[in-house]
């Protein structure tokens, strides 16, 4: 393939991607969205591989890597529960920026790379192999902090080292130093050396910006870490004078920055207070008797026979899903007790929190699995006018979310985030497994209010005993 051809190739592939972008801002057209990509990375793949770039010895090392790499795909998708895509995506975004690192160092490594600049066009070079690995390595470490935290294999809590602001204000000057050492280098081996510190430092800049967010953001840092990645993306075609990677990764890591943005404002959160460590989670700690922030008022319980009593005299219900219902892959159930509720002409509608789930889009990917009609599916700002008239609302493993102290008190670690006004309702239903507090280890006043019920138990196991209950007979 000629490398005219490959540039009317790579043209092609990113009107296809920038296509896709558009097609999964909307839920009705994401399927198409997702075929668009599908189209435009196999013509960039197949460009890439039959272009002037690739040898005929180098072919065989890239088949093989494709095929490995498309079993590990195929064998997580096939694999993978929907529970752990938040992982699965933090997971990915370090392989990016992995891939990042070590393009840096190979094309710094390699000689044949090297002879192509000279003079300017070689310092500035060098410069986007030193801005490119570091992106990658933040990226990939931060993202390993990231999966490990969602994963639970990291403690959700932020970590917060004495005067770590200081600390990082100290590494960013080093790397600034350690950038000048090695533009003026005078030979590979005297460059090596800032290079290398500089990968340790932002190595640990990742972890440490990652361990200090705590749980409640993590929904902002799986999408500001795709952000990096896609910078680290560009500045991996930078290095490889590659067009077409220098625009997809503009694609992702502006559209991922936008994303962060919006989630910040339906936090009410400045973005830079998040990077600089959010409010976490002390690990789900139950809520002591006695305890100096417990809320003023009574628990009460309900069965799964009285919800469904409750539900089948309601006019209006809203959902509210959350983490806790992916947990418990009941989002089927769900989808059944809906299309039983329209059926006797309930209104049935839900509820999503910007932040619901563990990353962008969690609750509204798990509805669609489930077949819930998109139309009936609605943000925050669109629903909290209605919860006045409302009869039922269901909570299901939400928390946060639908936290009144957000409103009501200024103490409060999530004081002042928007959130789902649920016990304006006539009835709030919340389906919890325990008196755990949430992700962000906040106590919740809304379990304690006179018009919520606490419905005890997995939420699919309670959920499926409403739906056996409203299709018994009145």
């Amino acid at each position: 393939m000629s490398g005219n051809l490959t540039t009317v190739a790579y043209l092609g592939a990113a009107i296809l991607f920038i296509l896709s972008l558009g097609g999964l801002s909307n839920p009705e057209t994401s399927r198409r969205g997702n075929f668009y990509g599908i189209i435009g990375m196999t013509i960039a793949v197949l460009a890439t591989v039959f272009g002037p770039y690739v040898t005929a010895a180098g072919l065989p090392w890239i088949v093989g890597a494709m095929v490995i790499g498309a079993s590990v795909g195929l064998y997580a998708a096939r694999t993978v529960k929907m529970t752990q895509m938040p992982e699965l995506v933090a997971l990915m975004h370090s392989l990016v920026g992995l891939a990042a690192v070590l393009v840096g160092y190979a094309s710094y490594i390699d000689p044949a790379a090297s002879a192509n600049f000279s003079g300017a066009e070689k310092v500035i070079h060098e410069i986007e192999i030193y801005v490119g690995i570091l992106i990658g390595a933040v990226t990939f470490s931060g993202s390993v902090i990231a999966f490990g935290k969602l994963s639970a294999r990291i403690g959700g809590s932020p970590l917060m080292l004495p005067a770590r602001h200081w600390m990082n204000l100290a590494g960013l000057l080093i790397v600034i130093y350690c950038g000048y050492l090695f533009a003026v280098s005078p030979s590979l081996e005297a460059g090596m050396v800032p290079l290398i510190i500089m990968t340790v430092i932002a190595l640990l800049f990742g972890i440490h910006m990652v361990m200090a967010i705590g749980g409640a953001d993590m929904p902002v840092v799986v999408s500001m870490l795709n952000s990096y990645s896609g910078w680290a993306a560009a500045a991996t075609g930078f290095m490889l004078s590659n067009d077409l990677l220098i625009v997809t990764g503009a694609l992702v890591g502006s559209s991922g920055a936008i994303l962060s943005y919006i989630m910040c404002r339906a936090m009410n959160r400045n973005f830079i207070s998040v990077i600089a460590g959010g409010f976490g989670s002390d690990g789900g700690k139950v809520v002591t008797a006695g305890g100096a922030a417990q809320p003023a008022g009574e628990v009460v319980s309900v069965t799964a026979l009285e919800t469904a009593e409750l539900l089948r005299e309601a006019k209006n219900v809203i959902i509210v899903p959350g983490y806790g219902m992916a947990v418990a892959q009941a989002q089927h159930t769900v989808y059944e007790i809906t299309k039983l509720l329209r059926e006797k002409g309930i209104n049935v509608r839900f509820g999503i929190h910007p932040v619901a789930g563990r990353m962008p889009g969690h609750m509204n990917v798990l509805l669609a699995e489930a077949k819930v009609p998109y139309d009936i599916v609605m943000e925050m700002d669109e629903l909290n006018d209605d919860f006045p008239t409302t009869d039922v609302t269901m909570v299901i493993g939400a928390n946060d979310i639908v936290n009144p102290g957000a409103q009501d008190d200024p103490a409060s670690p999530i004081a002042g985030m928007p959130v789902l006004e649920v016990w304006k309702g006539k009835t709030s239903i919340v389906m919890k497994r325990s008196m755990a507090s949430g992700y962000a280890g906040v106590d919740n006043p809304l379990f304690y209010k006179e018009n919520n019920r606490m419905l005890f138990g997995d939420a699919k196991k309670m959920l499926d005993e409403v739906l056996v209950a409203l299709m018994a007979p009145a």
